[in-house]
């Protein structure tokens, strides 16, 4: 009889490993096709190798160290949420922007203005893996319909490209 049991408490403890393990890779599953539906609709989105506060850190130096753009405003929306007593991962964005190459865009189709000041944002996911977002300049050209200054949306995708990447430790 104490043999049954242990056999079944085995088959208990295993059966709930191996859950475990497929509700993990469900989970990670489930965070790839976000993550692509996400691209699908011009947002791009980065895993950092930093934690959040370097990330965050590190892009905030980056573009204050580059001569071309302007940190025109950060927001804390944990810090928001927890002004009114929510609770939310950690999340900031960073609106920046050059209008040497914003102003040209808006000229084309001036409901770029939407999107414009640049935006990335730095998050923490349900799982605590730090990230950071921002809208794909290529997804704008169609969203806007600018049929002008690719060479311009190139330019900018390349530079949200660095900046991300150096932020995020890529």
């Amino acid at each position: 009889m104490r043999n049954i049991i242990y056999s079944f408490l085995f088959i208990l403890t295993f059966s709930s490993c191996n859950q475990e393990v497929n509700d993990t890779s469900k989970a990670v599953q489930n965070e790839s096709e976000r993550m692509e539906t996400m691209a699908q609709q011009g947002i791009i989105t980065k895993e950092s190798k930093k934690s959040f506060e370097e990330t965050y850190n590190k892009l905030i130096e980056v573009i204050n160290t580059n001569p071309n753009l302007k940190i025109i405003a950060e927001l804390d929306h944990q810090a928001n949420a927890a002004s009114v007593g929510l609770e939310l991962k950690p999340s900031r964005i960073v609106m920046f922007g050059n209008p040497k190459l914003g102003t040209p865009l808006m000229q084309n189709a001036q409901t770029t203005g939407l999107d414009l000041p640049q935006k990335i944002m730095v998050w923490q996911d349900q799982h605590n893996v730090v990230r950071i977002s921002y809208n794909d300049p290529q997804y704008l050209k169609h969203r806007h319909e600018i049929n002008e200054n690719q060479e311009v949306l190139n330019k900018i995708s390349n530079a949200l490209n660095k900046i991300t990447s150096a932020a995020s430790g890529l």
